[in-house]
């Protein structure tokens, strides 16, 4: 496929597939259908094949359905919006022909440091988009001096929490809570194995500023609360500041709407003539 770019000539779109088609991926492919300057979507990859054509059909759009395996001969880059169990899967043969993967499982690359070295081996790339979070580019400038602490404290409604490996393996319940209780309290890297499907967000923190092992968390089950609500604090030499968000949960309690939003935000910016942050 063929874009224009401001010269009037005609440049090739770069290739976007997408792995996994929930509400993430369903957003993001929607808005390529629709048109990204640049971009075109080239594939998809899914578990229920038969699923995800029906909804392809429903939609409109005209995109084939292709193995993990065969991903790089369709795509420049996989928008990964998958369990992060099979994270390891859509990575492989993307980096090691040197194509670009946008993690949103942040949870799962932080234990699988071999996935940036394929990727620095073969001139592969893999992007964490900024996604539920805010303040990436504050706490990426401050890492390029000295931080001295980065603590984040997480509350959500406590369906956003439910089932989560580590609230079953402790026996914990979340059910029927009339006051805020804290679930979890440790590194980062603890809390993406405690709770991978819930803290994506420390995750991509912790590899923003100054690692999984240094960057603290607490989570709570907080049934006062209808949002995901993500307080950070930063001190460092350069800056000390305070950031706080609160987002929308999607149809998926454990997701919120703001992550697809900031999907389609980072894959505008791989063409855009004018690139605003850090």
């Amino acid at each position: 496929m063929k874009s224009q770019s401001q010269e009037g000539h005609s440049v090739p779109s770069k290739r976007i597939a997408i792995a996994g088609l929930g509400e993430i991926g369903r957003t993001v492919a929607r808005k390529l259908a629709e048109g990204l300057p640049g971009l075109a979507l080239a594939a998809v990859t899914t578990r229920d094949q038969a699923k995800a054509q029906a909804w392809l059909d429903r939609e409109g759009i005209a995109c084939p359905l292709v193995a993990l395996d065969d991903l790089p001969d369709h795509a420049d880059l996989v928008v990964e919006c998958a369990p992060a169990a099979i994270l390891e899967q859509i990575c492989r043969p993307m980096l090691s022909a040197g194509k670009q993967v946008m993690v949103l499982s942040a949870s799962a690359l932080l234990p699988r440091p071999d996935l940036i070295d394929l990727a620095r081996a073969h001139g592969g790339q893999i992007i964490v988009p900024t996604g539920a979070l805010i303040g990436f580019d504050a706490v990426s400038a401050a890492a390029e001096g000295t931080i001295h602490s980065v603590q984040m404290v997480t509350r959500k409604p406590p369906k956003g929490l439910a089932g989560a490996p580590y609230l079953v393996e402790n026996r914990i319940s979340v059910e029927g809570l009339t006051s805020a209780l804290c679930v979890f309290k440790g590194s980062a890297r603890d809390a993406a194995a405690a709770f991978p499907a819930n803290v994506n967000v420390v995750a991509a923190l912790s590899l923003a500023g100054i690692g999984p092992d240094r960057t603290t968390i607490e989570i709570w089950a907080d049934p006062a609360v209808t949002r995901n609500c993500h307080q950070i604090r930063v001190d460092a030499d350069s800056a000390s500041f305070t950031m706080g968000i609160e987002n929308v949960p999607s149809e998926n309690p454990k997701t919120g709407r703001i992550t697809a939003l900031s999907v389609i935000a980072a894959l505008r910016k791989l063409t855009s003539p004018l690139q605003v942050g850090t």
